[in-house]
This record gives C-alpha cells, structure tokens and sequence, in this order.
C-alpha cells in the first residue's frame, strides 16, 4: 500500500532568534536547540552541537548511529580546515610583508570573527505517525538511506564539505545530522580559499538542493525498503503551544491534556504539539525520559512549512 512520507531538509542559520529559543537551549543539557535555527559561529557552538549530536550529555549513545566522521566533531571539523585551508593560508602569509598581517591558525580567525564557522544540516524522512509503529530493525534500515544522502550531498555541492554525518534513533522519527563547512573560492579580499556559506547556500541554490535530495531520499528509501512510497505535499498551518506546569502534580495530567487538544496521542510529557485547524495533526516526544531533541521543533515547522508572524 502506497503511503506518503513527510521529508524535511534544515540548513541551520542565525536568523530570528528568539528568547524562546534561548531559555529552551539554557535548559536543554545539550545547551542548543534548533528552535532558533542555530549557527554555529564560534568553537563553543561546535562544541555544543558535538555535546548534542553525539550525546555527550548521557550514556545513551546506542542508538546513535555516526556514519562519517569520528566521535568528535570539533576535530572533525578542524579536520576539514587543515586539508582545505592550510595551502591557500601558507600562500596568503608569503605574500604579506608584516607579521600582524599573518593568519596563523585560520580556525580561530574565523571563530574570532563571528561568522558562520561550520552549517549543520537536519535531514528527516518520515514523521511520528509513520515510524511509531516501526520496530528498531526496521528503523535501522535508514542508515542506508541517510548513507545514500550524504553521497548525493557530496555530488550537488562539491563546495560543501562534510566533517561528520550522525543519525539519531532514540527519538520518534530517524533523522540525520550533517555537520560540514561550506567553500568560497578567489576571494577579492585575503585568502584564495574561505569559508563561505552565504556563496554556498544562496536562497535559490538552498531551494533546488531541497529538491532534488528531497527527491533522492524516497528513491533511495523505496529501493531499500521494497516500497512504492511518495512523497507528502508539504501544507501551511500554525504553531501552538500551552504551559502545562501546574498540570503536573496531578495524578490525570495526561488525560486533561488530551481532552484539552481532543486527542489521544499524549503519553508522556515533554511533548510537542504542531496544532492546525482545531487539531492536532502530529505531535514529538522522547522515546526514552531524557529531553526533547533540540531538533524536533524546527522540524515540525519545516514539514508544515510554517511562516512565523
């Protein structure tokens, strides 16, 4: 039987953040959350996506699946500077005549500059009322799909270089987090080769590479898993939270706040809620009793398309 399938393709920014999204991150032990579609600017940015990705904050690392890259993401993406920078900040130095004007660690130039250092990108195929049914070998399969991703991103943006690529099964749906450093070339000013992610990921280009991995991945999935699935047609809707505090000392809170939303699907608090024309049409938890994954909320919106006002 045919079924549609949600995809969701996140490219972290630093764009409208908001107080929201900083106390969730406070209070996250991982220190971030994509709610506020998170940069990562500085070597304390990478050092809390390695903590997030990685797990670094508990011992639950079984269902955590990385498939490029190493157990540390820091190195990895120093990793990526030293093979791509290291030539064109040797031949910048021999070109400049003072020693104040010398790059010598390029990684730290960047973190000292505020820029985007490294991009992270969240790739989702599938939401909770598809997988939540799903048994853990089935989820596993995903990891020839999201191996299939990676190698497509590979050939569409030779310009983006991945350091790391981890999957997360201890939440409602198998996702991947792509963490990678976008390349600028013949710069007019300093070295001949940078960093550069508004080059790489213009409005447009970011619009067609959706597309066409968006397109990819159910290909890819069809042809592990046997199946003649499509893909959903992504809808508008709105956001909608409520504060439950004073509803948890009560033994019936989960049945009060499914009545609130006329659901059934509320079984464990935290959770979120993505609520449109009077219902609810999904929601995300914990599979496990550690936090909400910092992601979950970004991809909510993005499967929804939702503009915020």
């Amino acid at each position: 039987m045919e079924q549609e399938l949600a995809y969701s393709f996140h490219l972290g920014s630093d764009k409208n953040k908001s107080k929201l999204a900083k106390k969730v991150a406070k209070d996250n032990l991982s220190g971030i959350t994509s709610l506020s579609n998170n940069a990562i600017q500085n070597a304390k940015d990478l050092s809390d996506v390695n903590k997030h990705n990685l797990r670094d904050y508990d011992n639950h690392r079984e269902l955590i699946r990385t498939i490029y890259g190493t157990n540390d993401i820091v190195n990895d993406v120093k990793q990526v500077y030293l093979d791509e920078f290291e030539s064109a900040r040797i031949e910048y130095n021999t070109k400049q005549n003072r020693d104040d004007r010398k790059i010598k660690n390029y990684f730290k130039k960047v973190c000292d500059s505020q820029n985007d250092i490294a991009c992270e990108i969240i790739i989702e195929l599938g939401d909770m009322d598809f997988w939540n049914d799903k048994d853990n070998e089935y989820r596993l399969k995903m990891i020839d799909v999201y191996n299939e991703q990676v190698k497509d991103l590979v050939k569409i943006v030779p310009t983006f270089k991945i350091a790391n690529a981890t999957i997360h099964f201890d939440e409602t749906s198998p996702h991947m987090h792509i963490v990678g450093v976008p390349i600028k070339y013949k710069s007019k000013n300093g070295m001949s080769k940078q960093v550069g992610k508004s080059d790489v990921f213009t409005k447009t280009k970011l619009i067609e590479l959706q597309d066409k991995m968006r397109t990819l991945c159910i290909a890819s999935f069809n042809k592990e898993y046997g199946l003649n699935n499509v893909l959903k047609t992504k809808q508008k809707g709105r956001n909608k939270d409520i504060n439950v505090k004073d509803m948890l000392n009560e033994d019936n809170y989960l049945t009060r706040l499914n009545n609130a939303f006329e659901t059934d699907k509320i079984t464990k608090v935290p959770v979120i809620l993505y609520y449109k024309d009077g219902k609810v049409v999904n929601i995300v938890h914990r599979n496990d009793n550690n936090v909400i994954n910092a992601g979950d909320f970004q991809k909510l919106l993005d499967i929804y398309e939702y503009q915020g006002q």
